[in-house]
């Protein structure tokens, strides 16, 4: 007897389930792929506990008749397909006819159509069939998933929390409402609605709802096309750009692909508009025949094979180059990083009646508290004076605006002007008196300035500091870290590189890399001792984020909150910050949280401990002096002190290094005197 056996339906059905039904997310596409293939015009996902428990999927397509219903759920029996022919020339979600006997083979499912004539009721019990029978029901068809894994532990196992497999639903959901604008789509999760469009054809629309308004309103358009291929959607702007590259959406007669080679192709096109390690945020659709492209390749159809795919690289370069040329703009300022908030200052109020100039000396000394600015130089109104004799028992203060000098170094604070200004404002008065005898026998004018010249006289006498004392000298920075040597702050290259001198030789180190890992540090020793002193906000910061990343909001916050950041949801695709730690104070908030939130949604399966060292790395470079900017020589020396407090001074928390070292060996051999 051979080794060689046949496996029965249902064994097949299982192992095309390890292909097909992965997790949840797989059944969601599937179904919604047979839903456009109906010509739906509306499309509601239903989903219980992630997809674990129910996934329900309702659409108002074509639906079947009774034979159909029941002969859909054998092995590779499909509508899509009738001879070898149609193979190469597919214009259909869907063709394998793999996925219906797949998910009925893991799962109870109940289906529910209506083709407009017949009305049929099919329910399946892990591949078995339980009944097949008439039943009322709207036009289209419902299918309901409950129950997945459960007789297959294995599988069941491997899936993850509710949170997460509802995640990666709304992300594919999000993805076909990029891919068919025309259609509405309505998931819900628990029985709360979470992601809705209308299905009417505006694309701009379904952008503006995931990646909000700000950045839709500035989407570019791309419209280009060659002999083969035609490309359209929407490119944003670079300074609407992500962290991760899974904002660049592809979809090829709006089949949802994943292609290296086209996602570098726009990054190739983005390059000179954006900062390193930064990605853009394209939705675009390529049109080509359907001959021309192979997509049974994987049963998932992630994945395609192209005949002419150089030249739809270079097509996909060009569009959102020429896009990018010709529709680029500024980037704006947020109204509300301008807005300033208005702080009522209360005013002197007197309830007396006052003299004409001592309301004028009050409304002044009002002016002054609103508006400072106006009032740099103390001012003396022309307010008559009390009788010369009282004049003799007050000595005049004179107040200038504080400055601050070099140490060691006095300067006179009264100008030679000020001293005439403020002489005469007090002299006048008297001379107006001077009719009087009591004014002729005590003359009062020379008494002010005899008095001004003995405040002005210790100011003058001043000598001039040394020249030996502002000779600059090279003082070693001492390391607290034995092994980083004594530098000596020689000054600084091309505003980036602070160059100094040790013992071995000539010492290079690069300013931001040496801040960046002091920083990290400091930083990471403040969280593992448990230090998380927070600020709250004036006013809170809201991110726009994904549907996916919101419904993860309770394991982001495991993440974050170790760093002392709690985010709450506001809204279907909002979250809102309140506080933030003290130490974020020097970095762009708003940016540094979006780039967590993205690096949890492409790093999702790894440890919260390597995204937090991530999180302590970025914070540490947002909040650290950067390339091209000037030092003065304490700068330097406080930027290198700062390294030697370090416990690994000698690489960036990304692993670059902070100094490198010339030696004198290597001068001399340079300069042949060797």
């Amino acid at each position: 007897m051979g080794k060689i056996n046949r496996l029965d339906e249902h064994l097949s059905n299982m192992i095309a389930a390890g292909e097909v039904v992965e997790r949840p997310m797989g059944i969601v596409k599937e179904l919604v792929e047979n839903c456009i293939d109906a010509h739906a015009k509306n499309v509601e996902i239903q989903i219980l506990q992630g997809g674990i428990d129910t996934i329900t999927i309702i659409d108002d397509g074509d639906g079947m008749d009774a034979q159909d219903a029941t002969l859909a759920f054998e092995r590779h029996a499909t509508s899509k397909l009738k001879e070898v022919n149609d193979l190469w020339n597919i214009h259909t979600m869907g063709f394998r006819g793999e996925a219906l006997p797949s998910i009925a083979s893991v799962s109870h499912v109940l289906l529910r159509t209506n083709n407009g004539i017949d009305s049929t009721e099919v329910e399946i019990n892990y591949g078995k069939l339980m009944s097949a029978k008439p039943c009322g029901t709207p036009r289209g068809t419902m299918i309901e998933v409950k129950n997945l894994f459960q007789k297959t532990p294995a599988r069941f196992k491997h899936l993850k929390s509710p949170q997460y497999e509802f995640s990666l639903i709304s992300d594919v959901v999000q993805k076909f409402a990029l891919s068919h604008p025309e259609i509405g789509f309505n998931l819900s999760h628990d029985g709360r609605t979470i992601f809705k469009t209308r299905g009417n054809g505006s694309l701009l629309e379904v952008l503006m709802q995931i990646y909000g308004r700000d950045t839709a309103k500035t989407a570019i358009q791309l419209d280009g096309s060659d002999n083969d291929y035609k490309i359209s959607g929407y490119a944003m702007q670079p300074q609407f750009n992500r962290a991760t590259k899974y904002y660049m959406l592809m979809y090829i007669n709006g089949r949802m692909i994943r292609n290296y080679h086209l996602q570098k192709a726009i990054m190739d096109a983005y390059s000179h508009y954006l900062p390193k390690e930064r990605y853009p945020i394209v939705v675009m659709n390529m049109e080509m025949d359907a001959q021309l492209v192979d997509v049974n390749v994987h049963p998932s159809k992630w994945e395609i094979r192209l005949s002419k795919e150089k030249q739809l690289e270079k097509l996909v370069y060009e569009t959102i180059s020429e896009a990018l040329k010709n529709q680029l703009q500024v980037p704006e300022v947020k109204k509300s990083e301008l807005k300033k908030e208005k702080v009522e200052i209360q005013e002197f109020d007197f309830t007396y009646e006052r003299e004409e100039p001592v309301k004028k000396l009050h409304d002044d000394i009002n002016d002054s508290f609103v508006h400072p600015q106006n009032n740099p130089e103390p001012i003396i109104e022309d307010i008559p004076l009390p009788a010369p004799k009282e004049i003799k028992k007050e000595k005049p203060v004179i107040t200038y605006p504080q400055k601050s000098y070099p140490t060691g170094v006095r300067e006179t604070f009264v100008k030679e002007k000020d001293i005439k200004y403020q002489t005469s404002k007090k002299v006048e008065p008297v001379k107006e008196e001077k009719k009087t005898e009591p004014i002729q026998k005590e003359p009062v004018t020379p008494k002010p300035e005899k008095k001004i010249e003995e405040v002005k006289e210790p100011e003058v006498i001043v000598e001039p500091p040394k020249q030996e004392e502002v000779k600059p000298v090279l003082e070693p920075v001492l390391a607290k870290n034995p092994s980083l040597p004594q530098l000596q702050v020689i000054g600084q290259f091309h505003n980036c590189y602070i160059i100094a001198q040790g013992e071995k030789g000539l010492y290079i180190i690069d300013q931001h890399a040496a801040q960046e890992r002091y920083h990290y540090e400091i930083i990471r020793k403040q969280i593992l001792e448990g230090v998380k002193d927070t600020q709250p906000l004036l006013l809170p910061i809201t991110i726009e984020s994904s549907i996916s990343a919101v419904s993860q909001v309770d394991t982001i916050n495991a993440m974050l909150e170790q760093l002392g950041i709690h985010l709450d949801v506001f809204g279907n695709n909002t979250f809102i910050v309140r506080e933030l730690p003290v130490w974020m104070k020097d970095t762009e908030e708003e940016a540094f949280i979006r780039d967590m939130i993205d690096y949890f949604e492409q790093d999702n399966e790894t440890g919260i401990d390597k995204l937090r060292k991530h999180a302590i790395a970025t914070m540490a470079c947002h909040s650290s002096i950067r390339f091209h900017r000037t030092l003065t020589m304490e700068e330097m020396k406080q930027v290198i002190a700062d390294l030697g407090k370090c416990e690994q001074p000698f690489h960036c928390p990304h692993g670059r290094p902070t100094l490198i070292c010339l030696s004198d060996n290597d001068l001399i051999k340079e300069f042949e005197r060797g």
